[in-house]
């Protein structure tokens, strides 16, 4: 087995699971771009590892990426070859090495647009990277690619609320969008879940929901077939943000999640669509 194929066999995420709609050349190459995504966050999350090491271990990728690798390891002769088949952008890459890195400091985001610009880089650029990998042809491709990583990552935040507290004291909700709900950040270290807290994540769905949207309306029949693992994603975490609607959002308490049965259901209905 190969590195890659060990840390998506580990990581065992939604994105992994997703995987199965690829023909086998295209999915063994988005097990190699989901292990160094998978790579690249844990160095970002990663607190058990010294900050000079994370810095010097995203460092030494974004080099790399740029320049070439002096002695790359098996992970980093993949993705390059990854690169160069596909003939994809570096600049993407570096975008989402940026974005995890913004990570390694406490950091807060007073607008949704500041928001956007992380989701972006951390989301949206490994949906572009992945239309290349599953084939797209039509421009309108990156389109969905970039609202659906708005979509996909938002739902993660809004489930990740409890973890990411307890993860460095993290918080990835607007300001704004708290402060227009009279919710204050003390309010949410405190995990207040109440009336306001439950319309400010209504609100947070509502943006979601409009993102899912424009995504489904830049799908185009030309790249249907290619980006069925894509779709899947989308249904899994569009099920997802209904769960934690319907329940009110006791995300200081729960951790949501689909059933296997109902993602093998979900996988499959997209599967057989046309």
């Amino acid at each position: 087995m190969s590195s890659s194929q060990e840390i998506t066999r580990k990581a065992k995420s939604n994105l992994a699971f997703a995987l199965s709609c690829l023909p086998r050349e295209r999915k063994r190459d988005m097990v190699t771009f989901y292990a160094f995504c998978r790579v690249i966050d844990d160095l970002a999350d990663d607190l058990d590892l010294p900050l000079e090491s994370r810095q010097q271990g995203l460092a030494g990728w974004r080099n790399g990426i740029e320049h070439g690798f002096d002695q790359p390891d098996e992970l980093q002769t993949e993705v390059v070859g990854l690169i160069d088949r596909y003939s994809i952008s570096r600049q993407p890459f570096l975008d989402l090495i940026a974005g995890c890195e913004s990570d390694l400091q406490p950091q807060r985001f007073k607008t949704w647009e500041d928001l956007k610009n992380y989701t972006y880089r951390v989301a949206s650029c490994v949906g572009m990277i992945s239309t290349r990998i599953f084939g797209c042809v039509h421009p309108d491709s990156e389109k969905y690619a970039v609202a659906l990583g708005h979509a996909l990552q938002l739902t993660n935040i809004l489930r990740d609320v409890d973890e990411d507290l307890r993860n460095g004291g993290r918080i990835y909700l607007p300001l704004d969008d708290l402060a227009r709900f009279q919710y204050s950040e003390h309010d949410l270290t405190e995990r207040v879940h109440d009336a306001r807290f439950t319309a400010m994540m209504a609100w947070q769905a509502d943006r979601a929901e409009a993102l899912y949207q424009e995504a489904i309306d830049h799908l185009q029949p030309e790249d249907a077939r290619a980006l069925k693992a894509a779709e899947a994603m989308r249904k899994i975490y569009h099920g997802l943000l209904e769960k934690m609607r319907a329940d009110n959002f006791h995300v200081f308490t729960r951790r949501y999640s689909l059933s296997k049965a109902k993602k093998t259901a979900i996988l499959l209905a997209t599967l057989l669509s046309r």
